[in-house]
């Protein structure tokens, strides 16, 4: 664990306001779930809950068979990180923390697809060498969950009509197995 030196009181109800940095850098926002647990020193860690991240094995599965068919790098996303990914540089992209651009994709509840000419969106915030091809927000209930991405570089970015309806068919399997 990591001393912040920011302490805080607990009020007659059990609350406790996380600092406005903390939330900001920790990506935590209104209404976003926060899973409790204890240490055997007595400490109690926050840390952000993903419902997606309970379903690594089951994406990564998805994403292997996405990359077998189509031959692309493909990835599925929770509202912060790379929670799987399939192709050649999977490993560069497991548990990155996603860019403040794909997060607009997500925010924007439409499918993005990358044209020709166009500004590239890096998939993680620490580098743009992965860029997005094709990106389809995974909704449950209304509220985003995550993305389902394929991914290239800037000098081999291909997409089609096939990625958009696979990657739209994908999400909102994924979104309605959330809801079950």
């Amino acid at each position: 664990m990591k001393a912040t030196g920011i302490v805080r009181r607990i009020d007659d109800l059990g609350r406790v306001v996380i600092p406005k940095e903390i939330r900001r850098t920790m990506r935590i926002r209104d209404g976003d779930p926060l899973e409790i647990f204890t240490d055997k020193e007595g400490g109690v860690i926050f840390k952000k809950y993903s419902l997606l991240g309970g379903l690594a094995d089951f994406a990564g599965q998805m994403c292997e068979t996405m990359s077998k068919t189509t031959g692309q790098i493909t990835v599925i996303t929770d509202r912060d990180s790379c929670i799987a990914a399939a192709g050649l540089p999977r490993r560069e992209l497991a548990d990155k923390r996603i860019s403040s651009e794909l997060e607009g994709v997500m925010e924007g509840r439409q499918i993005y697809q990358h044209a020709a000419g166009g500004a590239f969106l890096p998939v993680a915030s620490d580098s743009d060498k992965y860029v997005i091809g094709t990106a389809a927000p995974i909704l449950s209930e209304g509220d985003v969950m995550g993305c389902v991405l394929f991914v290239g570089t800037k000098e081999g970015l291909e997409t089609s009509e096939v990625d958009y309806k696979l990657a739209q068919t994908v999400s909102g399997f994924l979104g309605r197995h959330m809801e079950s």
